[in-house]
């Protein structure tokens, strides 16, 4: 049986024994390749925590991967009903556990899932766990990608990566430490569009860029919005609201906080630019090796305050040179405010809904919020243009690279030390977001918002106790 001092477990005995019985003995994979590895031949053993709208996605899309089996999901929730949100479902506990189910009967396979209402139980039961995906509120990501990271299990986290900036770097940090597999969940990093934006971005098939637009459609979910609920709301049954607040200070519940809705809230989500950043923010970083802004400032549009994000957003990151960064302007909106039409662009032209636009010396291009293929212009430079070389490995899905970074132990492209980064920069606008738009001169060495004493409360947020990390 395995225990605290021995890597061995209960399978990997009755496995070896059974095969020792045949005249022959093989070695267990932890002891082959060390605590998390993975052989190829081996099914992959995933935990879901957060079985809501995207927890149910990600399950879905996991099942596609080969070999990849979910025998524990976790949530507080027996039941969400998503019918008012763009998930358009039903997602929870059961109804997870029941597709899962349905899932592995088509192969034969009538195990039943292992349910849990506290992931934490579930972790002290996760001997047969290769990998954790936490698909839960922006709040609770740290803490649960730490206790996974430091019980030897590979990592797929939702994005943003971490809920403040000082999560961001200890999260990194732990996964230098451990060596584990991780991959955030911006799915668009694994599209070839972005590959190819990336590679002519490189090439300067537009001239030298120093400027980039990024703009999203999405508001607040609850536009009325002036100020935390009132009052308190009937408990679901079957919902452990004090698991689901988790590090945060105790409220009463209230039906506005939940299921999605949870984003408009600064204790829980992180806003537009929070939801949306680590995806559209995600080109410009990765062509241009962006680390850290020298200032950042959002404005919000539409009522805000210290506890509620706003309608929409607009602002600016600027970068300087520095090593292999280059100086780097970049323009945020959210809530459907957008940039003026550039003069290179034909005459009619009308700008996708949400959409990056680099400015380069010779010319522009847009990807959109999709596939995120390079479209360039004027179109007599994009007629005239030669693709680059790629240079940038292809993909073969977001979740099948991570399974693939499991059994071959190799990083996939968007794992948790780039997506720190990511998430500190879309991080660092949210701080400014929640100190009403002010200018943020960053102290990157530091981690401090110079000569602003009242940024430190949201770069480090204080937790309730027992949830310390």
């Amino acid at each position: 049986m395995k225990n605290e001092k021995s890597p061995f477990s209960r399978r990997d005995f009755v496995k070896a024994a059974a095969l020792s019985g045949a005249g022959m003995m093989i070695v267990p994979r932890h002891v082959v390749g060390g605590p998390g590895y993975t052989p190829p031949s081996d099914k992959v053993n995933l935990g879901i925590i957060g079985a809501g709208g995207k927890g149910k996605q990600n399950a879905q899309d996991f099942l596609k991967v080969e070999n990849v089996n979910i025998p524990a999901v976790a949530d507080p929730s027996y039941y969400w009903n998503l019918a008012d949100f763009y998930y358009r479902s039903e997602a929870g506990l059961g109804p997870v556990s029941n597709m899962i189910e349905l899932h592995n009967a088509a192969k034969g396979d009538n195990k039943r899932v292992t349910q849990y209402t506290d992931f934490r139980k579930m972790m002290e039961n996760s001997s047969e766990l290769d990998g954790i995906v936490i698909s839960t509120p922006d709040h609770t990501h740290a803490y649960i990608a730490l206790m996974a990271l430091k019980m030897g299990k590979h990592v797929y986290c939702e994005k943003p990566l971490t809920h403040n900036i000082w999560e961001a770097r200890e999260v990194a940090k732990v996964t230098r430490e451990t060596g584990l597999m991780t991959q955030m969940g911006n799915v668009g990093h694994s599209t070839d569009g972005i590959r190819e934006t990336v590679e002519y971005l490189r090439a300067g098939v537009i001239g030298e860029v120093k400027e980039c637009h990024a703009w999203v459609p999405a508001g607040r979910w609850l536009p009325g919005l002036k100020g935390l609920p009132q009052g308190q709301s009937t408990m679901p049954i079957g919902f452990d609201w004090d698991q689901w607040i988790g590090p945060r200070e105790m409220v009463p519940f209230h039906k506005d906080y939940v299921p999605v809705s949870w984003r408009d809230f600064w204790d829980y989500g992180c806003g537009a630019l929070g939801d949306f950043g680590c995806h559209d923010l995600d080109a410009v970083t990765w062509a241009f090796d962006l680390k850290s802004p020298d200032t950042v400032q959002i404005f919000p549009a539409g009522y805000s305050d210290s506890k509620i994000a706003p309608y929409g957003e607009i602002g600016y990151f600027h970068f300087s040179p520095k090593g292999q960064q280059k100086a780097m302007k970049i323009n945020w909106y959210s809530g459907g405010l957008k940039p003026d039409l550039h003069p290179a662009l034909p005459k009619g032209y009308v700008y996708p809904a949400r959409a990056s636009m680099f400015i380069g010396t010779k010319g522009i291009i847009i990807n959109d919020g999709g596939n995120r293929k390079p479209q360039i212009f004027p179109e007599s430079l994009g007629n005239s243009i030669k693709a680059p070389k790629p240079s940038l490995k292809r993909s073969n899905g977001h979740f099948q690279d991570w399974i693939d970074a499991i059994r071959n132990n190799e990083q996939a492209s968007s794992n948790f030390e780039y997506g720190s980064r990511l998430t500190e920069i879309t991080l660092l606008g949210v701080l400014s977001l929640r100190l009403g738009g002010k200018l943020i001169e960053w102290d990157d060495e530091n981690m401090k918002a110079k000569g602003m004493p009242e940024a430190d409360q949201y770069i480090k947020e204080p937790v309730r106790a027992g949830w310390e990390m």
